[in-house]
């Protein structure tokens, strides 16, 4: 790939040439340093500095062994990893992510993709990502509490409340923390907020489930509200039903919208009249099922097989919530014939470059995950507020602020890329808005 600047093109060549075998870390770079070629040329101190050639490589890159005992006795061994990408803005920030893909390339390019989001939401906290190839299905409570306190053993050393905060990802929900944070608290005897996403009655905050679900339509809502358009009355696709797709389920159908499609990794449903989110809870929640199970529940939606089908199904708006590059350029073109307008990112990453290009070559409203997913981490960054000051914000209080949050950095994110001549262009605002706040604060604290 070649990027229309000097500057640009040399950095990227040769991070392409020490890590080749890097793909989903070299893909995530190249789609930023594309957008920032009116930056720099604009403004010479970012090279001058070594902006760039500094915020692509992380300050700190830890790789470790996670020796465990299964049900049955024997020792298990995983890889975890903590990248600690950037920190000129705030203690690094980012999920723990156990899934058997999990590599060194897809934790990077998750650590350099939560540095701009987090910058985004306004929010003091660096860019950090962390995980293991172990994945909790199939597994018991003993052994995903043995695999928690195992790998907690060795991270305990690089994170702390002022160092780097870890949360929840794919793999990573509130049984997992609840896990990672009691090893924590006993390794180091003190009680702080050193994990988000944590369970209520030990530090957590009200609408941290919610969050990455509902900020995304308060997103979307912002976007469309612009647009002279509304979720009202629309039909929308969520591919997932995990956390993010579950609550951007109920937050669409609260405002409006008809949800008629949601996947697993097995295959979709389809209900005309509507996905009831109270049932898909239900399934996943309580009973950690397959989505194929709410034809029992409810006998008129369809189940489907397989998973990419999901996007041949007709919709106003797309939003894909389940992993990355899902939506292919075969899905990307199947969206635009069918008359779709618009596509936002619930999911790190889910359209290849290839479907980016057709969905705005054909003027569908597009949103990056980097925006448009930064719900979650916008209320880990509240729940750090609340831990430091020993509070407890209500709900509605939480609510509010996110959706404040939500509004701000798609405006953030339009105005940045009007500025740059790009107007209407989120993806380019995103990485244009993120990047700034970052790369300032890089210069002003010298070359470390």
């Amino acid at each position: 790939m070649e990027i229309r600047n000097e500057y640009l093109n040399r950095v990227y060549t040769d991070l392409s040439r020490r890590y080749p075998e890097q793909k989903e870390f070299l893909e995530a770079v190249a789609e930023v340093l594309t957008s920032l070629v009116p930056v720099v040329e604009s403004d010479d101190s970012y090279e001058k500095n070594g902006i760039i050639e500094r915020i692509v490589e992380p300050e700190r890159a830890v790789s470790f062994r996670v020796s465990w005992v299964d049900d049955q006795g024997k020792v298990r061994v995983n890889t975890g990893y903590r990248i600690q990408f950037n920190s000129a803005i705030g203690p690094y920030k980012g999920g723990l992510r156990f899934r058997d893909n999990v590599t060194l390339s897809v934790i990077k390019f998750l650590g350099f993709e939560q540095t701009f989001k987090n910058s985004l939401t306004t929010l003091p906290m660096g860019g950090a990502k962390g995980g293991s190839d172990f994945d909790p299905k199939g597994k018991s409570e003993g052994e995903i509490m043995r695999f928690c306190q195992a790998f907690m053993n060795e991270l305990y050393r690089h994170i702390g409340p002022d160092t780097d905060v870890p949360a929840g990802d794919i793999g990573v929900g509130g049984r997992e923390i609840g896990y990672l944070f009691g090893q924590y608290k006993k390794l180091a005897n003190n009680w702080s907020g050193v994990l988000t996403g944590k369970g209520l009655s030990y530090g957590g905050s009200l609408a941290r489930t919610e969050a990455t679900g509902f900020g995304l339509m308060y997103f979307a809502s912002a976007m469309l509200k612009d647009a002279g358009k509304s979720l009202k009355g629309s039909t929308v696709i969520i591919s997932g039903s995990g956390n993010v797709a579950i609550y951007s389920c109920q937050k669409a159908t609260e405002l409006g919208a008809k949800v008629v499609a949601m996947s697993d990794s097995n295959g979709y449903i389809i209900d005309s009249n509507g996905i009831d989110y109270k049932v898909i809870k239900e399934i996943k929640e309580v009973k950690r099922d397959r989505i194929s199970t709410y034809v029992n529940y409810v006998p008129s939606a369809k189940y489907v097989a397989g998973c990419e089908g999901i996007w041949t199904i007709k919709c106003d708006y797309a939003f894909p919530c389940a992993t990355q590059n899902e939506i292919s350029k075969e899905s990307a073109e199947t969206l635009v014939k069918n008359g779709t307008k618009g596509v936002f990112e619930g999911a790190n990453m889910p359209s290849t470059p290839e479907a980016i290009d057709v969905i705005k070559k054909n003027g569908l409203l597009f949103s990056p995950s980097k925006a448009s997913n930064a719900g979650g981490v916008a209320v880990s960054g509240l729940e750090m507020s609340q831990n430091a000051e020993r509070l407890s914000w209500s709900f509605e209080q939480v609510d509010d602020m996110l959706k404040g949050i939500m509004e701000k950095i798609y405006h953030a994110c339009a105005d940045a890329a009007e500025k740059y001549g790009m107007p209407g262009d989120i993806q380019a605002g995103a990485n244009i808005a993120g990047f700034l706040k970052v790369a300032n604060a890089m210069i002003s604290q010298g070359i470390v």
